[in-house]
C-alpha cells in the first residue's frame, strides 16, 4: 500500500428501507429521513435522505471492506454537500494519500473518499485508518499509549 493507490469503488443503490433503518438505528426521528412528503415539501429535498450517522456507517464499511476485518478507524471527517436520497445510486471511491508507521509500530493509511450521485460529488471525506502491517499485527488489540489516532 502506498500514496496514490486507489480503493476499489463501491456502488450502492439507496432504498427507502436503507434510509429509514439507518435513521431509526441512530434514533434520528427527524421527518426528512422517513416522511417523503415532509422531505419534499418542507425540507426541499427530492425525497427522504441518508442522515449523518448512516453515511458515517457506510463510509466505515467502505474502508473496512478494503482493509479487512482488522482495519480500525482512527479518525473520520466528512462534509455532506448534497442529500443522498431514496432511489439514488451512490458510488464510493477513495485514494490513499499517505501511509506511515507511528512510534508504537501501528501502520496508518490516510484516505480521501468521495461519494458521488450521478457523477456529482455528494459527500467528501478524509479518514485515518490503522491497517495491520504484518500478519501478527492487530490494530484492535492496541489500547492506551499504543493507540494514537
Amino acid at each position: 500500500m502506498k500514496a496514490g493507490d486507489a480503493l476499489p469503488p463501491l456502488k450502492k443503490r439507496v432504498t427507502a428501507r436503507m434510509v429509514i433503518m439507518g435513521a431509526s438505528s441512530s434514533r434520528d426521528w427527524q421527518p426528512q429521513h422517513h416522511d417523503h412528503h415532509w422531505a419534499v415539501e418542507r425540507a426541499g429535498a427530492r425525497d427522504i435522505f441518508l442522515n449523518t450517522p448512516n453515511q458515517a456507517g457506510w463510509i466505515e464499511r467502505y474502508l473496512t471492506d478494503w482493509t479487512g476485518p482488522r482495519g480500525r478507524l482512527g479518525k473520520l471527517k466528512f462534509r455532506m454537500r448534497r442529500p443522498i436520497c431514496d432511489g439514488d445510486t451512490v458510488v464510493f471511491d477513495g485514494t490513499v494519500t499517505g501511509v506511515k508507521t507511528d512510534d508504537t509500530g501501528c501502520m496508518w493509511a490516510d484516505v480521501d473518499i468521495t461519494l458521488r450521485v450521478d457523477g456529482e460529488r455528494a459527500t467528501e471525506c478524509t479518514a485515518r485508518i490503522a491497517v495491520p502491517e504484518r500478519d501478527d499485527d492487530n490494530p484492535w488489540a492496541r489500547d492506551g499509549e499504543r493507540w494514537t489516532p
